[in-house]
């Protein structure tokens, strides 16, 4: 037997030679690979600062003052280098120097990671784009006119025939028993028409692709319009809701729970398991659009499943029995959560949360049952009469509408007519502000004893009719948005319930829009200012109880925009919580840092560049800064009353006009008048917009809060009104009110329910897809520093639903960006690229077959 002359443990001297110059030489090749992306690095951002040269060893935050939008610049440019490897906004604040970024990017494999990488979505193919012609642009928006003016018509005609029946009876208790029987037909009619037109129209859905402004695409958006203005959809949370959703098709199990006002409308696609729970703000449309087609899909939700609030679910995904989503989070196309996991995120991933918190509750069928019963019969006997009778006996009792409806001289040549109808007007308006402020401030207060914190009561009781009353009043809009972006909104809130403790007022302490479950157990510390679109979710629910808790906001944050706060939120004193981050729930309390995406990591709290402003808030400049905001701010005030004060006006003359043409047209006459207030309301909301914008147009800005020009911003986000622009959704009327706004729009484009926050600073190509809950926001604010900036939508790009592109964006043509995501400022979107995630990243492009999301 011969041998090699060498026993199992003789040392092998030429191999292992061999083997450590391997290592070396791989050694040298890495260290020259690090240090060649080192200088490449370094000419790159030197480029970005505009200096000659960058130490490798600087903080780009602390050191060199960057900014989040300095470095988007930074990634979009290294992006563009086919000799280096792309960098995201993620690795940046990981790695937040040139040396280390450098040796991340050489050495990849071996980068420590501080969350498990997402779990990869199916690969997804791109239809090829629909062109739709000009002439089917046209024919679609006829033919929704046409349904348009029919609904109108039908409304009309009951209202006439109502009004006639229910003023013909003699007495009090004769017109309530006619109000009550007419108020039941005419809630009936209302609640089976929708389910009625989606059978006739439609039948089952089923997954196809629709072309947009085709007639396929009619008959989908008069089933979608109709499904999403039944009144049954204002029982959300309720039984009642449920029956609507299986009388649509939807396969509804027992116990389910639906809190979300979304109405999903493919619902012959959609699957809820018993004891589902699906808490409110979420989509679950189970459609999208997508690059000029509605694609209907499937969502699956299978037993006990809970999905948190403001989440986003796309079509073709699923959870399996147990499963959970975490509030903030999403399921891309394909995803699928196994049974019994806990995933959050956007695209969602695994997790170790458990954010199922609240316990079951005896609440069987017999209960839940009888709750809808009565929910039904209180509005049938109080709510629906009230609201009929009360027209009816407005109608009557005022002598000029009286008049106008009878036989003899025009109301409308009558000058003293436009007195009244000014002082009526202004009662209405005006004394909303009084009135509200002492309904709100006391009856949910009262309500309030009832409820006691952190006890499980079961659903469709007593105890959960008293905390959606409290949720319901005081989250009234109209109140809000007066005080809001001004100091008087600190006051409203404490007088709300709210605890702020010693208040540091900024004059910017929290937006316009904010909600929250109970204003009780909402506490937000010393020095902290809200943006706008905060959620305080101080309750959960199991699909048998629920729970309410307090929610305590440190002090000294800032929290930006559509930012959904949990019970369990684990942060503290001193923390940037930046725009739709979702809060963590698990670890230790997060003090001093800031944090952004889905899920959160951490970034620097605050940065060299918006500290440049901090000298305005000593104590003297403060002091002269926020008299003068206030000063501007009450007279932004005046002018939201004003502009709603004249509104009221015009509203009252055109249903005066109605009713002088009802005389000799009858029905027609009505519709007319109701055509009318559209086109007054489009009309009036365009020009005041004009006005507000005419002596100072919007313009990119940095400045300080305690700046006219920032003053000026507020009064465009106050005084005009955008919730008129929901009745245009999905119709090519809404890209003509977009221009009218000053929006720089392309051709074709379909809106299914964006949101343009600085209407004349986004530009929008030529055939793109937005779908409902996009947002385009072309401004910021940090602590005191505001910026702001144009953004531009290429051609042929789609944004997911409830996608999020922030300021000084560019998105190249046929882009697309996927649900939930949120395209950070200064971003520069490739032509063709797909990116999805929060913060959104490149996960492919849509001409590719295999689009793996990176970690």
């Amino acid at each position: 037997m011969g041998g090699s002359g060498h026993g199992p443990h003789s040392p092998r001297p030429v191999e292992t030679l061999t083997s450590a110059r391997e290592e070396s030489t791989a050694l040298l090749e890495g260290c020259d690979e690090a240090a060649e992306i080192e200088r490449a690095l370094a000419t790159v951002l030197a480029g970005v600062v505009r200096t000659e040269q960058v130490p490798v060893d600087s903080h780009f935050f602390d050191d060199l003052g960057a900014d989040s939008l300095v470095m988007a610049h930074f990634c979009a440019r290294i992006r563009k280098r086919a000799d280096l490897p792309s960098v995201s906004m993620k690795d940046v604040y990981r790695h937040p120097t040139i040396r280390s970024l450098a040796t991340a990017l050489s050495d990849a494999p071996t980068v420590p990671r501080a969350e498990p990488a997402p779990a990869a979505p199916p690969a997804e193919s791109f239809p090829p784009r629909s062109a739709a012609s000009r002439r089917q642009y046209v024919l679609c928006g006829a033919l929704q006119s046409l349904a348009f003016l029919g609904y109108v018509y039908l409304l009309a005609f009951g209202t006439a025939r109502g009004y006639g029946w229910i003023s013909a009876g003699s007495g009090v208790l004769d017109t309530y028993l006619r109000s009550v029987l007419f108020g039941a037909v005419a809630f009936a009619g209302l609640c089976a028409l929708p389910v009625l037109a989606k059978w006739t129209l439609v039948g089952r859905w089923t997954p196809r692709q629709i072309p947009v402004w085709s007639l396929a695409y009619v008959r989908f958006w008069i089933v979608k319009t109709l499904v999403r203005s039944d009144p049954l959809v204002l029982f959300s949370g309720s039984p009642l809701y449920l029956l609507y959703l299986r009388a649509l098709g939807a396969k509804v199990g027992r116990g389910a729970v639906v809190l979300s006002r979304n109405v999903p409308v493919c619902t012959d696609l959609l699957t809820l398991g018993d004891d589902t729970v699906i808490r409110k703000d979420s989509s679950f449309a189970c459609y999208r659009a997508h690059a000029g087609l509605i694609q209907p899909g499937p969502v699956t939700l299978g037993r006990n499943v809970l999905v948190g609030e403001a989440t986003v679910l796309d079509i073709d995904t699923s959870l399996g029995d147990g499963a959970q989503l975490g509030h903030a989070s999403s399921l891309h196309r394909g995803q699928a959560v196994p049974a019994g996991e806990h995933w959050h995120g956007s695209p969602a991933r695994r997790t170790d949360v458990d954010y199922q918190v609240v316990g079951r509750a005896r609440c069987g069928a017999v209960r839940r049952a009888a709750h809808g019963v009565l929910q039904l019969l209180l509005a049938l006997a109080v709510y629906v009469p009230v609201a009929v009778g009360g027209l009816v006996a407005v109608l009557v009792e005022v002598p000029q509408l009286r008049t106008a409806l009878e036989p003899g001289p025009a109301v409308l040549g009558e000058g003293s007519f436009y007195l009244e109808a000014l002082v009526i007007s202004f009662v209405l308006v005006f004394g909303a502000v009084p009135a509200g402020l002492l309904v709100l401030t006391a009856v949910p207060r009262l309500l309030g004893l009832a409820i006691t914190p952190g006890r499980t009561y079961r659903l469709y009781g007593f105890h959960f009719e008293v905390h959606r009353t409290i949720a319901l009043l005081t989250n009234w809009k109209f109140l809000k948005r007066l005080f809001g972006d001004s100091c008087a909104i600190v006051h409203y809130l404490r007088g709300l319930g709210y605890d702020l403790s010693r208040v540091e007022q900024t004059g910017s302490n929290f937006g316009t829009e904010m909600k929250h479950e109970t204003p009780y157990l909402s506490s937000v510390g010393r020095g902290t200012m809200v943006a706008d679109g905060l959620s305080i979710m101080n309750a959960d629910f199991s699909s048998t109880a629920f729970r309410v808790s307090r929610v305590s906001i440190g002090p000294r944050n800032f929290l930006g925009n559509r930012i959904a706060y949990p019970t369990r939120g684990r942060t503290g004193d001193n923390c940037l919580l930046a725009t739709k981050v979702m809060v963590p729930v698990d670890g230790e309390v997060r003090e001093g840092v800031g944090l952004l995406g889905s899920p959160s990591f951490e970034i620097p709290r605050s940065v060299l560049r918006d500290s440049g402003f901090d000298g305005l808030r000593s104590p003297g400049e403060l002091r002269r800064g926020l008299a003068a905001k206030t000063r501007h701010n009450v007279a932004t005030m005046g002018w939201y009353l004003l502009t709603r004060w004249i509104f009221v006006f015009a509203l009252a003359l055109v249903v005066t006009a109605g009713a002088e043409l009802y005389g000799p047209l009858g029905v027609t006459g009505i519709v007319l008048a109701d055509l009318l207030a559209v086109l007054v309301t489009i009309g009036y909301y365009v020009l005041v917009e004009r006005v507000v914008t005419a002596v100072r147009p919007l313009r990119p800005l940095f400045c300080s809060i305690y700046t006219p020009d920032f003053w000026r911003h507020e009064r465009y986000w106050k005084v005009p009104s955008e919730s008129y622009l929901k009745v245009f959704n999905g119709t090519p009327f809404k890209n003509v009110i977009w221009r009218l706004l000053g929006v720089r729009l392309g051709r074709m484009v379909f809106d299914d329910g964006c949101f343009l926050t600085e209407r004349a600073m986004a530009a929008i190509g030529d055939g793109c897809t937005l779908n409902a809950g996009s947002v385009i926001q072309c401004h910021s604010q940090e602590d005191g520093a505001f910026k702001s900036d144009r953004s531009s939508i290429g051609s042929g790009c789609t944004l997911g639903v409830g996608a999020f592109v922030h300021y000084g964006v560019t998105v190249g043509d046929g882009a697309v960006l996927g649900p939930d995501s949120f395209l950070m400022k200064g971003e520069a979107v490739p032509p063709g690229a797909w990116w999805a995630g929060n913060p959104a990243t490149p996960v492919g492009s849509t001409g590719e077959d295999d689009r793996r999301p990176v970690s």
